[in-house]
């Protein structure tokens, strides 16, 4: 197959790359699952801009650097904050109905480090309302193609550039290759790298591992934000329980019903996600306790559901009655703030390639991500990533500025022993995330990450020569970028030897003032 542009992943970064470059050439989209399977159709709490009468994005701009603890590249934040109201306009344009005070105003909503309302919603499922509007526009559109139920195996490289991509069809397990004048990396991040996660399971890190492989430069891999709630239940899968739960008033507490978050934090249940995350994490080490609570009891039952219908319904489920009772909740790994590295313009070190969501890392998210920035980097990055890629493909690719913090390389050599048919992928990616969990996770100490490395080498290099002797699949892909996603991260993580965000080393308690700029940054030789 050929086209002019082709774009991994049909979430809200890759459709807006999409929709920005078809009237420029044909444009095919490539899907794993169905089209609407995506990290952008989970995303629960919404989009941040400043279009409210009392904001600005220069505030925006100063919760941004502020939740970033040092690390945001401070142009990228701008970009981001100015072009974000514009954009917003024009998902309403399409379609997109968000929630309302009036007919002529939208509601704003506030989640922890925001100083200002200025999340906009669509009640509690914000991700899925973009995702259909994108998705409608996208079948509007003579020039885009969906092709779903595709894994992509390894970027296509000659002369040193990026042409296409290695493609399994995962129905009926043939091997081809498409190809293009440009590729775009919207592939999400890796939380299944985790053993608890928000994510979907198509979160494994495929677009990361991918470039990884193809020579892009990676970095601040160490970043890992973990959702301080996610519904703690033995028989529910994880599931998150928005940040705006807690904007809207709800209190974290104890099992014996003391309120703690005020004795980390004078914002308590406001502060950043990596500050309440690691309370709760502390609370739960000190009582033994498998959860906390997040109790949003004392407001309007009403209002509860209509604000939260799809935390409402989904807790019923499982005989939690949110209006009557406290929500039992655990830390899960949620977003993953690095990436494979880009300037401005979505590009990446390797030509002709571009990354733009949660794949990528743009310098806006810093040490740690400001609540509901996610959704508004793709749609500003993916805009731009696709005026580059229709006007200026054939420009040298960027370079990153030097860093102070270089991260080991990852080598993972495939181990001599063949392994057969009856090989078990679960059993390996079991092994990754239960690992990464206990060693990699929101407290890390040199020791545990040490012994990190130490396992994930010969397990990588053992999933390295069966992924080789055996035919592909989907469960062998994933457990090969899982592998390399594990690898990245704890080596990043070993390499900053300070606590900075989300980066919490109990070696190095303090942040060191001459990290301040320092993005991690793992480049191949």
């Amino acid at each position: 197959m050929q086209y002019d542009y082709l774009v991994l992943g049909s979430g809200i970064a890759g459709l807006t790359f999409a929709l920005n470059a078809a009237p420029h050439g044909s444009v095919a989209i490539l899907t794993k699952k169905q089209r609407s399977e995506s990290n952008t159709n989970y995303a629960q709490g919404g989009v941040a801009a400043a279009i409210g009468v009392d904001d600005s994005w220069e505030l925006h701009l100063q919760d941004t650097l502020i939740a970033g603890a040092g690390l945001c590249d401070r142009e990228a934040v701008e970009v981001l904050v100015r072009n974000g109201p514009r954009l917003i306009h024009w998902l309403i344009e399409l379609g997109a109905q968000f929630d309302r005070t009036s007919e002529d105003a939208i509601a704003l909503g506030r989640e922890g480090g925001h100083s200002r309302n200025r999340i906009i919603h669509a009640a509690d499922h914000t991700g899925y309302e973009i995702e259909r509007t994108l998705l409608i526009a996208a079948r509007k559109s003579p020039n885009i193609t969906v092709l779903e139920h595709y894994q992509a195996l390894d970027l296509i490289m000659e002369h040193g550039a990026c042409v296409g991509v290695q493609v399994l069809d995962t129905l009926t397990g043939d091997l081809f290759e498409i190809r293009a004048r440009a590729v775009m990396l919207a592939t999400g991040g890796c939380g299944q790298v985790y053993l608890h996660t928000s994510n979907p399971p198509i979160a494994t890190g495929d677009g990361i591992a991918m470039a990884w492989r193809a020579g892009a430069t990676i970095a601040n891999m160490e970043f890992i934000q973990f959702h301080p709630t996610t519904l703690y239940h033995t028989e529910a899968p994880s599931f998150l329980i928005s940040e705006a739960v807690r904007g809207e008033g709800g209190i974290l507490k104890r099992r014996d019903g003391y309120r703690f978050m005020p004795d980390y934090d004078p914002r308590a249940e406001l502060a950043p996600r990596d500050i309440v995350a690691r309370a709760i994490d502390a609370e739960l080490k000190k009582t033994g306790d498998p959860c906390v609570y997040l109790d949003i009891t004392h407001l309007n039952a009403e209002f509860i559901k209509h604000r939260f219908p799809t935390i409402y319904q989904t807790c019923l489920q499982y005989d939690i009655d949110i209006t009557q009772e406290p929500i039992p909740v655990v830390p899960a790994a949620h977003y993953t703030c690095g990436g494979v590295w880009t300037d401005l313009e979505g590009r990446t070190t390797v030509p002709r390639l571009y990354a733009c969501g949660e794949v990528a890392y743009t310098g806006v998210h810093g040490a740690n991500r400001l609540a509901s920035n996610s959704l508004l980097e793709a749609l500003v990055f993916a805009e731009r990533a696709a005026q580059h890629a229709t006007a200026r493909l054939d420009e040298p690719p960027p370079t990153p500025r030097p860093s102070c913090i270089t991260a080991q390389l990852p080598l993972i050599e495939p181990a001599p022993a063949v392994a057969d048919r009856a090989y078990n992928w679960d059993d390996d990616r079991l092994q990754i995330r239960q690992l990464m969990q206990k060693k990699v996770g929101i407290v890390r100490t040199v020791q545990r990450l040490q012994e990190a490395r130490c396992q994930l080498e010969p397990l990588a290099a053992q999933i390295e020569a069966a992924y080789r002797t055996l035919p592909p699949s989907v469960e062998s892909c994933e457990a090969r970028n899982l592998a390399a996603c594990a690898l990245l991260i704890t080596n990043s993580a070993l390499a900053r030897k300070e606590s900075r965000g989300l980066h919490y080393v109990l070696d190095y308690p303090d942040t060191r003032e001459e990290f301040a700029t320092c993005p991690t940054l793992i480049t191949p030789p």
